[in-house]
């Protein structure tokens, strides 16, 4: 996967940003403070789609950026050409000719692309000059943000099929060229069995899959020609679209065309249906299909399926055995955005001394946790997921008790509780510490780990602060 952005898009990415970090990065240019070291975390307050966590995606995508991190000749003479609002160049020459030579220096602690991350814990903490942190601030969020969602939609997804395949093919559907490229790879990292998408398939690796649309049969006219057409053509291929007309009658067409390709050495892979009562119609297809000797086809159904769906129908029995997700996956339907953020969370002084930052709000679970910071999983006896803490490695104590994020606390941590630091550094000035890993090692590591979530008792889960933080923060607090 090495090099994937740079194939598909530009190969430079300093514009990927929004005006005000360019306005900020100018400001401590000019103010002298564009080389002080600085802390930031990427991380967000509410988990997605009502649940209690996320499924971490799209880091892969974020080291890449980083170290091609650049602005070209063409990016400078735009810069150069735009104004302020009294007609005068907005950034000098000076700081144009800065960026051309900037690239990314820092480093970057993340945890593992693929595995669960919760509300308030940075999933990348990023430690750079503060003008360098500050101008990728965009990009990242928006490689992390809707690659987690669409992963974590996923996860749910595969969770409610209970074992079937889950195909993606939501592209027609998805918002624009990228948001159906980074929707097809973030599904096939959190489960899904392959894509309708042909340009993931290409970039990706992903498994392709798809046969035909209602409009082959409807260019035919007659189901069971059109049938036998698309059985010539591809006879390992077949998978019958049936409800253009009649459902259950382009059932008994496939099965039809399905003993005449048996009698070519080939099988039928299966039906799909599109429309109408999915339960009841997948029920008296599978009698069909298995009456007339096709207990192996698949029956594959489609239709605005998610993971509410999806239950619904296993519950009412349904045969379904492959689902097709688009819409309600791509775009994360019920809930478009994953509203992630990146906040300042120290910055080293001249005499070399790291101050802490934090941003202040009435409702203290609004405000940023300061500092560098390591976030711990615990476990029970059992290897049970219990619980996950932030602390900072600096000013580490005891780590005997915790404080919510609400302020609730303390609370002590229960002794067969054994914790495990989770942040990881992944990039150090500028280069990674390791290759890219693949797609499938990602893929097989978020399933692994949104299998160990349905263990977890949420009931009885703890996150929060170590004591030692949420004092700090507190003191932080009373001092602004």
């Amino acid at each position: 996967m090495a090099n994937t952005l740079s194939r598909i898009y530009r190969p430079k990415f300093g514009l990927l940003t929004d005006l005000y970090q360019l306005t900020m990065a100018y400001g401590y240019w000019k103010q002298g403070l564009h080389d002080r070291e600085a802390v930031f975390h990427l991380f967000y307050r509410k988990a997605p789609f009502g649940g209690s966590y996320a499924i971490f995606s799209g880091l892969e995508l974020a080291l890449e950026l980083l170290e091609n991190y650049r602005f070209d000749v063409d990016d400078a003479q735009y810069l150069g050409g735009l104004r302020d609002g009294n007609g005068q160049p907005l950034f000098s020459e000076g700081f144009i000719n800065y960026l051309q030579r900037l690239r990314f220096t820092g480093k970057v602690e993340a945890l593992p692309e693929g595995h669960p991350t919760f509300p308030f814990e940075p999933m990348l903490q990023i430690t750079a000059p503060l003008l360098q942190a500050q101008l990728v601030e965009t990009a990242l969020l928006n490689l992390v943000n809707f690659s987690t969602l669409i992963t974590t939609k996923t996860a749910r997804i595969v969770a409610a099929a209970q074992g079937d395949p889950v195909i993606e093919f939501g592209l027609r559907r998805a918002q624009g060229i990228d948001g159906g490229l980074t929707a097809s790879r973030a599904a096939y990292l959190g489960g899904a069995n392959g894509t309708s998408n042909v340009w993931a398939g290409r970039f990706y690796g992903i498994p392709v899959k798809g046969t035909h649309a209602h409009s082959w049969v409807m260019v035919y006219g007659d189901e069971l020609a059109a049938f036998r057409a698309y059985a010539e053509v591809l006879p390992g291929n077949c998978i019958f679209l049936v409800d253009t007309y009649d459902t259950l009658q382009g059932v008994r067409h496939a099965i039809q065309v399905g003993r005449e390709l048996r009698e070519q050495g080939y099988e039928m892979n299966g039906i799909r249906l599109d429309s109408g009562d999915l339960a009841e119609l997948s029920i008296q297809a599978r009698r069909l299909l298995d009456e007339a000797g096709f207990p192996d086809a698949a029956i594959v159904a489609s239709n605005d399926l998610d993971e509410y769906r999806i239950a619904e129908l296993k519950k009412q029995g349904a045969r379904i055995s492959v689902w097709g997700i688009g819409t309600r996956l791509v775009t994360a339907y019920d809930q478009p955005a994953l509203g992630g953020v990146y906040k300042l969370a120290a910055l080293r002084n001249p005499e070399g001394y790291w101050q802490y930052r934090l941003k202040k709000s009435e409702q203290l679970i609004k405000s940023n946790n300061p500092g560098r910071l390591q976030v711990r999983r615990y476990r029970n006896a059992e290897g049970v997921l219990t619980g996950s803490f932030l602390y900072d490695p600096q000013r580490f104590g005891d780590f005997g008790n915790f404080y919510d994020f609400t302020g609730q606390g303390p609370h002590p941590i229960p002794p067969d509780w054994r914790g495990e630091d989770v942040l990881t550094t992944v990039m150090e000035n500028g280069a990674r510490r390791q290759p890219p890993a693949s797609l499938e090692q990602l893929r097989r590591r978020a399933m692994a780990a949104h299998r160990e979530l349905t263990t977890v008792d949420w009931s009885t889960f703890a996150s929060g602060l170590e004591e030692n933080l949420y004092q700090r923060k507190q003191e932080l607090l009373a001092d602004l």
